[in-house]
C-alpha cells in the first residue's frame, strides 16, 4: 500500500508539471487555433538557463524568475514566426513550431551541451499520507495550483484577458471592436513561453532535463491538453494529474521507458471518445 502512495503522490506532483505545459498549448489555440509543438522547447530553456544562473551565483528565486521571463520572450518570437502573414493556415504554423523546435534543441546543444542539467531545488522531505516526499515536488503542485488560479482571474478580470477570449472565440468581431488579434496572438504564445518556462525551472531540480526532454514533456502536455478539449485549462490540469499518476504508476509496475507510449496511448483513447461525441451531437 504504501508503494502506491508513493506512486500516487509522485504522480500527482510530476503531473501538475503536464497541466501547466498543457495549459500552454491551450492558452495558444484557444486564440490563434494553432497547435504549438515548440511548448516542450520552453521548459528546456527555462531548466538551463536557471542551472547558469545559480551557477553564477544568482539567487534562488530571481534566477528562476528570469528564466521564465526569458520564456516569455522566446515565446512571443516563436508566435511572431509561427503566425506568419495574416490569413496563414494553423497547420502551417504547427509546422512551424516543429521547425522552431528542431533548431532550439540544437541552439541548446550549442549552448548548454547534451548533458542533463538539474538546477538545485528545496532540499527536504515532508510526510505526507504516510510517504516521504520531496519538498519541491510538493513545490510544483502548489505553485501549478497558484498559477491556473492566476490565469482564470487573468482571463475573467483582466481587459487584456478578455481581448484575448473575444479574439478566440470572433476574431472578425474583435477587429470591428478594435482589437488587434494579432497582438493578441502573440500575447498567447508569451504566455504559453511563461507557463512552459515555469514548468521546467519546478520540474527540473526533481527531474533532470536535457535537450532531448522537450519531445517527452510536449507530448505529454499536449496529452493533458486534449483530455481538455484543447480549450478547457481546468480539464488540462485534470488531465496532467491523471496522465502524471498512470505514467508513475506504469513506470513503478511495469517499466519507465512505456511512460511517454502511455501518454500517447490515453491521448488517443481521449481523441477517439471525443470524436465519437461530436459525431453523436452532431447526428442529433
Amino acid at each position: 500500500m504504501k508503494e502506491f502512495l508513493t506512486y500516487l503522490v509522485t504522480g500527482i506532483t510530476l503531473g501538475a508539471s503536464f497541466a501547466l505545459i498543457g495549459s500552454g498549448f491551450v492558452v495558444v489555440h484557444r486564440v490563434t487555433r494553432i497547435v504549438n509543438f515548440a511548448q516542450g522547447s520552453f521548459a528546456i530553456i527555462a531548466a538551463m538557463m536557471a542551472a547558469s544562473l545559480l551557477r553564477g551565483r544568482l539567487p534562488h528565486g530571481l534566477a528562476e524568475a528570469a528564466a521564465v521571463l526569458v520564456c516569455g520572450v522566446v515565446g512571443a518570437v516563436v508566435g511572431w514566426v509561427a503566425l506568419g502573414r495574416r490569413g496563414t493556415h494553423p497547420l502551417i504554423s504547427l509546422i512551424v513550431t516543429l521547425g522552431l523546435s528542431m533548431l532550439v534543441s540544437a541552439a541548446i546543444i550549442l549552448l548548454w551541451g547534451q548533458d542533463p542539467v538539474s538546477p538545485p531545488g528545496l532540499r527536504g522531505h515532508v510526510t505526507l499520507l504516510g510517504v516521504d516526499v520531496e519538498r519541491q515536488r510538493l513545490l510544483v503542485l502548489l505553485v501549478t495550483l497558484l498559477a491556473f488560479a492566476a490565469v482564470a482571474l487573468f482571463f475573467s478580470r483582466t481587459y487584456l484577458g478578455k481581448a484575448l477570449t473575444a479574439s478566440a472565440s470572433n476574431p472578425y468581431a474583435a477587429r470591428l471592436v478594435g482589437i488587434d488579434v494579432r497582438r493578441m496572438g502573440l500575447l498567447a504564445f508569451a504566455l504559453a513561453g511563461v507557463l512552459g518556462g515555469l514548468a521546467g525551472v519546478l520540474v527540473a531540480p526533481s527531474n533532470a532535463l536535457s535537450f532531448s526532454s522537450d519531445l517527452a514533456l510536449a507530448l505529454s502536455g499536449f496529452a493533458a491538453a486534449v483530455f481538455g478539449g484543447l480549450s478547457s485549462p481546468g480539464r488540462t490540469l485534470v488531465g496532467g494529474l491523471v496522465l502524471g499518476v498512470a505514467g508513475q504508476l506504469t513506470a513503478g509496475y511495469l517499466n519507465g521507458s512505456y511512460q511517454t507510449e502511455v501518454a500517447l496511448l490515453l491521448m488517443l483513447l481521449i481523441m477517439i471518445a471525443r470524436s465519437r461525441t461530436f459525431v453523436a451531437e452532431e447526428a442529433k
